[in-house]
């Protein structure tokens, strides 16, 4: 592939963050959490770099089938579960582990005839109310399920949290009482704790935490970066100069015109866009950075070109690196400026572009 656009991933920098993981819940195991091309950083690849994860989250059977054909042996689970009982045989035959969190889930299993049983997560919900059962139904449930033939002993208990990126949220608070509450009847392995509970709640670190974001070197807490819990970022998002123009006072810059030159300035134009995954209502004032010096986005984002300001850089020339987001210039100020979250940045980075690893061995 010629265009210069292209998204680096560095190896090192998972395994860094793996680390970190284990330093923060030295008692728990990890469920890495690969879900969604693992947020866009490639499902195989991360796996694969990812070797001293105890178990791998996926969102459904595609992801797990993916895995399983890398040759990746270690325990996956279903994080929503089976969506119709005509998977099943194939989780069992896989050796995939499923979360059930409705009723219908329920009336599949007790239906289904397997060859060999399936490792089963009870989903409680204890006050986000996306998925999971009532508190109240625990108890029954959980008889249900052990005396389906199509379950296999060890059944353990899980929950999700609604506000863990907040230092101080009685929400997160009154979740871990409710949970720990209604598991404590229970002999099972238990799981609550996300990356920002990870992060700022030690308590929620039971048996298993389910780390995601951070695995990627990004914070989820609003308002603190990567740097200031020693991650470090895996994804950078690079390019470089095509052009170089020299524009006058008042000449105007993109589609719409909308940006107006405010003196005699040399503007450069980066291979990236939209078409990209570069967010397009990110544009003028967004930070980038062109051989390594700061400077801004002006104009809106096109399809597959950005133009910036060269004011700062009087020698930039055609050819020059830049970098949309990465380890110097982080993913979580580019997702704030364009009003968003860098979970939807890393997901958006669009197939088209080259991926190349780094520290492979």
């Amino acid at each position: 592939m010629t265009r210069p656009a292209r998204v680096v991933i560095q190896l090192p920098s998972l395994q860094h963050n793996l680390s970190r993981v284990r330093q923060l819940a030295p008692r728990s195991r990890i469920m890495a959490i690969v879900k969604a091309d693992a947020y866009g950083h490639g499902l195989v690849r991360t796996a694969t770099a990812l070797p001293g994860a105890d178990a791998f989250g996926v969102a459904c059977l595609e992801e797990a089938i993916q895995l399983r054909e890398a040759g990746i042996s270690a325990p996956i689970l279903l994080l929503e579960g089976p969506y119709s009982a005509g998977e099943l045989n194939r989780i069992e035959a896989l050796k995939l582990q499923i979360v059930v969190h409705d009723e219908s889930q329920l009336d599949m299993l007790g239906q289904a005839r397997l060859p060999q049983p399936v490792q089963v997560w009870i989903k409680i919900d204890s006050g986000m109310h996306r998925l999971g059962f009532p508190t109240s139904d625990t108890e029954r449930v959980w008889q249900r399920l052990r005396s389906c033939p199509s379950v296999a002993p060890g059944i353990r208990l899980m929950s999700h949290l609604a506000r863990a990126s907040e230092p101080d949220s009685p929400m997160t608070k009154r979740q871990l009482q409710i949970f720990n509450e209604t598991c404590r009847i229970f002999p099972a392995e238990r799981s609550i704790a996300n990356s920002a509970a990870i992060l700022l709640w030690p308590d929620s670190c039971q048996d298993w935490v389910r780390p995601g974001l951070m695995l990627y070197g990004v914070s989820p807490v609003e308002g603190r970066t990567s740097r200031d819990f020693d991650l470090a970022p895996v994804m950078s998002f690079q390019s470089h100069l095509i052009a170089t123009k020299a524009l006058q006072r008042g000449d105007t810059v993109g589609y719409g015109a909308g940006w107006v030159c405010p003196e005699d300035m040399t503007v450069g134009i980066v291979a990236a866009g939209y078409g990209d995954g570069f967010p397009r209502h990110s544009s003028s004032g967004c930070p980038i950075l062109v051989s390594g010096i700061r400077t801004t986005i002006i104009g809106h984002a096109s399809m597959d070109m950005l133009s910036v300001d060269l004011r700062a850089i009087p020698a930039a020339k055609v050819g020059d690196p830049v970098e949309l987001w990465g380890s110097r210039l982080l993913i979580e100020e580019v997702a704030a400026h364009a009003g968003t979250i860098p979970y939807e940045l890393m997901c958006g980075v669009h197939k088209r572009l080259r991926f190349e690893e780094h520290g492979q061995d």
